[in-house]
């Protein structure tokens, strides 16, 4: 089993970036795999081609206000978040021919997030072994890093924009993973579509990482982003496809 995370500033291309190297595990028949979208934005089930509330799925957000909001307060002496695990994978958990899919979801209700992803990260302890790749989708932000949703990771991929905030982003990340004490195996940088490839050798002089490559823009994936249509179908010999592709092919080991 192997935990890959994906971040960056939004705007950047993670979140087609963990839609594409799902595509990628799968016609590598890499599978069964978990996609986990940890952004509130919530934008990967659409991606990969999933509508939650069609296939009678909640998100763990939706899960959490039923449980202590609609039905009325905790259960003395059990932490909410353990209190709803059965619940997230019974009710939360979409199931599919390739892959499955959970999503934290978005909050309505006034305060953190501290309590989603505490539920989440109790329910991914439980269940994970069970896959061969688990993919997560994080949020534009750093704080899902404090609350260490996932605390062993394999791979991290950080997808970097053409500005000096995405640069001081990936800088600011790769301390807090390693001041929480996250276990990460590799961290890589890589170019989102908007990333001019002129800059490509200032990742390792202003960050101290690995430049791990860029995904190349590409008009069928912006036509699909935009108009909400699976990326899973998107053609062999698309340039986004292609891109990320030569990236994953270059990582040591699996992938």
């Amino acid at each position: 089993m192997k935990t890959i995370v994906t971040m960056g500033r939004g705007g950047t291309g993670k979140t087609s970036f963990v839609a594409l190297m799902a595509k990628y595990l799968i016609e590598k028949q890499a599978t069964p795999i978990l996609l986990v979208d940890a952004d509130p934005d919530q934008n990967l089930a659409e991606m990969v081609g999933v509508d939650l509330e069609m296939s009678g799925k909640k998100t763990v957000a939706e899960l959490l206000a039923e449980t202590f909001i609609a039905q009325g307060g905790t259960t003395v002496g059990i932490a909410p978040s353990k209190r709803i695990e059965n619940r997230i994978w019974e009710q939360g958990l979409y199931e599919g021919g390739s892959f499955d899919l959970l999503a934290v979801g978005t909050k309505w209700v006034e305060g953190c997030y501290c309590l989603p992803d505490a539920a989440l990260k109790n329910a991914l302890g439980a269940i994970t072994k069970q896959y061969r790749y688990i993919l997560i989708d994080s949020p534009g932000g750093l704080e899902h890093l404090n609350r260490k949703i996932a605390s062993d990771v394999d791979i991290i991929f950080d997808v970097i924009g053409p500005s000096s905030k995405s640069f001081a982003h990936v800088r600011r990340a790769h301390r807090v993973i390693q001041e929480v004490g996250i276990r990460s195996g590799r961290f890589y940088v890589i170019g989102g579509f908007a990333f001019p490839a002129n800059l490509n050798a200032r990742v390792a002089t202003e960050t101290g990482l690995l430049y791990g490559g860029k995904i190349q823009e590409d008009p069928y994936i912006a036509d699909r982003v935009m108009t909400g249509r699976s990326l899973l179908d998107t053609p062999h010999e698309s340039p986004a496809y292609q891109s990320v592709s030569a990236i994953l092919d270059i990582i040591p080991g699996d992938p």
